[in-house]
């Protein structure tokens, strides 16, 4: 007992933290928490704006702090906490695009004014009616009693400003992870809020709970994959750090089945969260079924955070292995462009047409994701900025077009906008001719950057495709235009509501950037190539 007693204490070694480094991350994570508190604690009828105060003043406080260790920080980044998360100029630039993109959703998703009482149901536990239209059901909220039914009620879910936060920082997270175990759980901790918050609509309820369990089976599948991905690289290199992977893919006569078998479904998880095709049967469903503020979250600031993960991936762990995976990704990228572009001609719903648009430009991202140089990897960070602002503001404007039974996004309700609404319709058009790529706009900086990427990386036919996949696609953006300028409005059409002061905020913010990337591209290009990634 008394040798026992002697015995040593082992030392356990505190690993050193950057917390300037990641402030902006634990900003935005304590302010989710503190979002939970309030909603445990203030009255509810206190809880909307502590709420929107709260998210704005924390996204506010994260971009200082992101700006202040920016202006401080040299180009070659760091790694901290044990290196599971890398801290460059790629991750701070993702960064801030994912701070200024919250924003605007923030933004969104606190208006009250485009759809009274908010986009969100009063109350989470509000049943859906089992009518034809998913209408909704009784009110369970004692506070709303007295309204008849659910989208009456003066009142709405503040529960999804804290699911913003942790869906964010989990977004944060992920992209500036420097391993994959660090990247599993970030990829859980901004999927598990975006499938509850699909399901928080406070009209079409059936429709909402319908894309929120799609998600969320599909997304636990594809996490599935990534975990099952993990493992076997783990076998492989012995780790699951992404330089360790490098050098043992690079460094060792060991057969490459346990590596190809793990990147295999390893892309699986990663390109289902970019809803990249033949990875995207979600996309459609959840972007048309989900609260309008929800789909332009995800669409914007998701897109960020997948690509941003991939990007690193394929940089850091694969980049000496790329001949041995090029085709694949090649294959996969063709496979997005065609059937984004394809698909998306037939479709008569605004918001599904605008996710197969999506899952064309996850085809163009992936062009200059598998470039691995730094041109590739400065077009890709700049035509996620782009199109993340392109998004957000189209999702606003669609939310605006409504009818009585809520938003009107078929498109024949979109027939002689332009004569009920001239401002709405031309700031459409200006947004759909950005997606097609017209000059003078964001998305043709945006393709250019990336096309010039690849072509200087060898990828000449990838690009031909991708110039007529475009092509195809600016038919659908086009036909969009068409209807709103040069057919007649139906005399009981939908009408455009005046935007709350939120939602105008958003839609200029994502307009005002669209054209100044456009004409003055080359601050953001200059800072999103002004570093490379660490490991």
């Amino acid at each position: 007992m008394s040798n026992l007693a002697q015995a040593p204490v082992p030392q356990i070694e505190v690993p050193p933290i950057d917390y300037g480094a990641i402030a902006p991350l634990l900003i935005v994570l304590g302010a989710a928490c503190v979002a939970v508190l309030v909603e445990a604690f203030l009255p509810r009828h206190q809880r909307w704006p502590a709420q929107v105060a709260l998210s704005v003043v924390a996204l506010g406080l994260a971009g200082l702090a992101l700006g202040l260790y920016a202006g401080s920080s040299g180009p070659e980044g760091i790694t901290t906490i044990s290196d599971a998360l890398a801290i460059d100029r790629p991750t701070l630039f993702l960064w801030g695009t994912l701070l200024a993109l919250g924003l605007g959703s923030i933004l969104l998703i606190a208006d009250r004014s485009v759809e009274p009482g908010g986009a969100f149901i009063a109350s989470a536990a509000t049943r859906a009616a089992a009518g034809a239209g998913g209408g909704p059901g009784p009110i369970d909220d004692p506070d709303d009693r007295s309204y008849g039914s659910a989208d009456q009620a003066p009142t709405m879910q503040t529960e999804v400003f804290p699911f913003t936060l942790f869906a964010l920082g989990g977004m944060m997270a992920f992209c500036a992870a420097n391993d994959l175990l660090t990247m599993f759980i970030a990829l859980e901790v901004l999927s598990l809020p975006l499938y509850l918050m699909c399901g928080l609509a406070r009209r079409r309820r059936l429709l909402s709970q319908e894309a929120a369990v799609k998600y969320f089976l599909l997304g636990a599948f594809a996490s599935a994959f990534f975990l099952y991905g993990l493992a076997l690289l783990y076998g492989y290199a012995g780790s699951v750090r992404f330089t360790d992977i490098a050098a043992a893919a690079t460094g060792s006569g060991r057969s490459d089945a346990l590596l190809l078998g793990g990147f295999a479904l390893l892309v699986v998880g990663l390109m289902f969260k970019a809803s990249v095709g033949p990875f995207h049967t979600w996309t459609p469903d959840v972007y048309q079924g989900a609260p309008t503020p929800v789909t332009a979250f995800m669409a914007a600031c998701t897109k960020v955070a997948a690509f941003g993960g991939i990007l690193r991936v394929l940089s850091v762990a694969f980049g000496d292995t790329r001949w041995e995976w090029r085709g694949v990704l090649w294959a996969i990228a063709i496979i997005s462009m065609a059937l984004g572009a394809v698909i998306g001609l037939t479709q008569t719903d605004v918001k599904r047409m605008v996710a197969y648009s999506s899952v064309a430009h996850a085809g163009f991202l992936l062009l200059g994701a598998m470039s691995i140089t730094a041109q590739g990897i400065s077009g890709t960070l700049f035509y996620l900025l782009a199109y993340g602002f392109n998004t957000l503001a189209i999702f606003g404007v669609i939310s605006l077009v409504r009818d009585a039974d809520g938003e009107a996004t078929h498109l024949s309700q979109w027939a002689g906008l332009a004569k009920r609404s001239p401002v709405v319709a031309g700031v459409m058009a200006f947004l759909l001719l950005a997606l097609a790529g017209i000059p003078l706009t964001s998305g043709f900086t945006s393709k250019f950057a990336v096309f010039s990427a690849a072509l200087a990386d060898g990828m000449a036919p990838l690009v031909i495709i991708a110039l007529v996949a475009s092509a195809v696609a600016a038919f659908f953006y086009v036909r969009v235009i068409v209807l709103m300028y040069f057919s007649e409005p139906a005399p009981d059409g939908p009408t455009v509501t005046v935007p709350g002061a939120f939602t105008t905020a958003a839609i200029t913010l994502g307009v005002i950037i669209t054209l100044l990337l456009g004409i003055v591209p080359t601050l953001a290009l200059s800072w999103a190539g002004s570093g490379t990634f660490v490991g």
